[in-house]
């Protein structure tokens, strides 16, 4: 072998030594965004849960998706929680009921810019039903946009307690808690639960008006899509949200009945009178379409990456109107949507028990989803711990 032969050769090892101990330290900082990330999570969370009185044990996990890779960190003794775990997304929830009805609005098959008392296009009904039970204060005023964006001022039966001026049994309660303590496994119904702030003739304010969150509001756009697409809300998401977007762990319980999760789920668990109790099993039928939905963290991560990203089934200009705020007193939310610097879009969604938040940046491509099965007693902290989490987990990865 002559001396140009050898020299070539060498060349060629160099070459591949570096590149290999390129690729070498790549995957090992890709490893070590692993470890960071997990003792991140582990540390925030147990900074948190020190002054909460009564919690010895609690979980956490978190699923992040970026151009630098894929990520699942969990901590936490008191059970075991993988990204294939079910939870109750609940306000999440929104997001699947919003672009529903903007999907419909995208094919023509209804204007969100109407009133809710107008004519369906290519129907003869009308958007809401022409009975007592839609006979709301201003619902010739109301558009489907409005209630999107909650600045219909709809009253909303299962956050607010019914004023105690009103001559109804459950005065100076809310509406869903009295039901329920009567007959456990009472199945609501848009009609009902609309029906409660129509036959009290309840509001927040005129639309248009001004902003106040309306899960009641959510109920009456259930019925629309229902009148619009001649599915139930269960079948239209199914068929048009969770099968095209391969969202197969993702469930839309509506009977009072169904009060568990499928397998494998979390256990949640809840701050009450000063003990921390489990509250996993629940009758959701009152939160169809505003807080019902489970699913898992894999699939929430994809859904929402999918949404934002015009790749769900709603295209770009859809998207836009979805992360446009309604009011310049709320930049906040837009359309379904939470808007948080930071972040970027998505939602946040809390039930007895459940945490979490679903957020994805479409000019970084990195969406973090983060759930935890328990909760205290400060809903507004606890959001915004998760929030601050997420973007601490995004400077790990590099992302401002």
């Amino acid at each position: 072998m002559n001396k140009k032969n050898i020299g070539a050769i060498a060349v060629i090892l160099i070459i591949v030594i570096a590149t290999g101990t390129y690729y070498g330290a790549l995957m090992h900082r890709q490893l070590d965004y692993g470890s960071e990330l997990e003792t991140l999570l582990d540390t925030k969370f147990n900074e948190y849960c020190e002054n909460k009185q009564g919690l010895e044990e609690g979980n956490i996990a978190m699923k992040i998706s970026s151009p630098k890779g894929d990520y699942f960190v969990s901590v936490g003794s008191d059970q075991t929680i993988t990204e294939n775990t079910h939870y109750r997304i609940a306000s999440v929830t929104k997001t699947f009921t919003a672009a529903a009805i903007l999907l419909l609005n995208q094919e023509g098959l209804l204007q969100i810019d109407d009133k809710i008392t107008d004519v369906i296009p290519n129907k003869d009904i009308t958007y809401i039903p022409e009975t007592t039970d839609y006979n709301i204060p201003y619902k010739e005023e109301i558009t489907i946009k409005q209630l999107i964006g909650h600045t219909a001022g709809v009253f909303d039966v299962t956050n607010s307690p019914i004023p105690e001026n009103t001559s109804a049994p459950y005065s100076g309660m809310i509406y869903i808690d009295y039901i329920k303590e009567l007959e456990p496994e009472h199945t609501f119904s848009f009609d009902e639960l609309v029906g409660v702030v129509a036959s009290n003739q309840l509001s927040y304010f005129r639309p248009g008006t001004s902003y106040h969150y309306s899960n009641t509001g959510y109920s009456m756009l259930a019925t629309i899509i229902e009148r619009v697409s001649g599915l139930s809300y269960a079948e239209f998401i199914e068929q048009y949200l969770l099968e095209p977007n391969g969202l197969s762990d993702t469930t839309i319980p509506v009977s009072g009945t169904d009060k568990t999760l499928p397998s494998p789920y979390a256990e949640g668990y809840a701050w009450i009178d000063r003990e921390m109790l489990e509250v996993t099993l629940d009758n959701m039928s009152p939160h169809v379409a505003e807080g019902n939905i489970i699913s898992t963290l894999n699939n929430i991560n994809k859904w929402i990456s999918l949404l934002y990203s015009g790749e769900a089934g709603l295209n770009k200009d859809t998207i836009e109107i979805m992360t446009t705020p309604l009011t310049e007193e709320n930049q906040g939310y837009g359309l379904g949507t939470t808007i948080v610097e930071g972040l970027g879009y998505g939602h946040n969604g809390a039930h007895l028990g459940y945490l979490n938040i679903a957020m994805t940046d479409p000019e970084t491509g990195v969406t973090v989803t983060i759930f935890a099965p328990i909760d205290f007693d400060n809903l507004g902290d606890e959001i915004n711990f998760l929030y601050n989490l997420g973007r601490e987990a995004k400077r790990t990865l590099g992302y401002n």
